[in-house]
């Protein structure tokens, strides 16, 4: 009987051990936990690697100037060596003669462009809210966005002369489009979902737009914003180009007409750093702005 007894209570012991609860394992980090952590050790190496790589092109331009200028393949009066416009653009910053244009240049822009980004907000927020709005809007709207700014400047200056009005008028037009355009299609955009569920909480029209339609447009109509500013800038160059006695475009025209190349370039090199430095501010800023959006979201 005992030795029948041991097999017994052995199989009893084991079927209890397959049915007792299991000691739960340690949780497992989420999936996303484990991609952000390692994305986030692997972003100093990209970046490292994208800015790396960033400089062979650039560099090897500047070979290529530095050897046209060596062997002469183009005249230095047309095209002067990157040491004279290197050697001009230090003597500019020095004497502060680059300072009083690219001050003068920068009142000009962001008057202008305030006066664009308020209207492109006003004028695509409501083409964006209203259907209406938008169908009878819209269409001349399309329209006047397809004339260059330069196409505007023989009327304009018929109506309000060359003085400031002029070149607020044009960087303002150059502003407004993309502006107007970024901020109609963020609204129209804003995904349903989120609508709807706003519509159950109750909310109002006013907190619809505060806490729904504004929020979840963000990034499109900051996208607008930061190409109506760099096209406020580039429409600034062309009008100074034009109709200016000051100014960084100004400058540009001044050493054309003494054929003085290296003050030309200079001048080009202090207008491709300052867009730079803007284009990476609004990058910059944007992404301080839209911190409080979840990735995947």
């Amino acid at each position: 009987m005992q030795k029948m007894a041991i097999p017994a209570l052995n199989s009893a012991g084991s079927r209890a051990l397959e049915t007792a609860p299991t000691r739960p394992e340690a949780a497992q980090p989420p999936a996303a936990a484990v991609a952000a952590v390692v994305a986030a050790r692997k972003a100093p190496r990209t970046w490292a690697w994208r800015w790396l790589w960033a400089w062979p092109f650039p560099l090897a331009v500047l070979a290529l100037w530095q050897l046209s200028a060596v062997w002469g393949w183009v005249p230095e009066q047309v095209l002067p060596p990157p040491a004279a416009v290197f050697k001009v653009f230090g003597e500019l910053l020095a004497s502060g003669e680059l300072w009083d244009h690219l001050h003068i240049s920068m009142a000009r822009v962001f008057a202008g462009f305030g006066i664009g980004l308020a209207l492109g907000l006003l004028l695509g927020g409501a083409m964006g809210l209203s259907p209406t709005f938008r169908d009878y809007v819209f269409p001349l709207f399309k329209a006047f966005s397809q004339v260059p700014v330069i196409g505007w400047l023989p009327l304009l200056i018929l109506v309000v002369g060359i003085d400031e009005e002029l070149k607020f008028l044009l960087i303002a037009k150059a502003a407004l489009v993309p502006v107007a355009i970024n901020t109609c299609q963020g609204i129209q955009n804003v995904p349903n979902r989120l609508v709807e569920v706003a519509r159950v909480y109750g909310f109002t029209r006013w907190q619809m737009l505060c806490k729904v339609v504004f929020p979840a447009a963000t990034a499109p109509i900051w996208n607008g914003v930061r190409y109506g500013l760099t096209h406020a800038w580039l429409a600034l160059v062309v009008v100074e180009l034009l109709a200016s006695s000051e100014g960084i475009g100004f400058l540009i025209v001044y050493g054309r007409q003494l054929f003085q190349l290296d003050v030309v370039l200079a001048a080009v090199l202090a207008v491709g750093i300052v867009g730079f430095v803007i284009d990476k501010a609004l990058a910059g800023s944007e992404a301080w702005l839209l911190r409080w959006r979840k990735p995947g979201l």
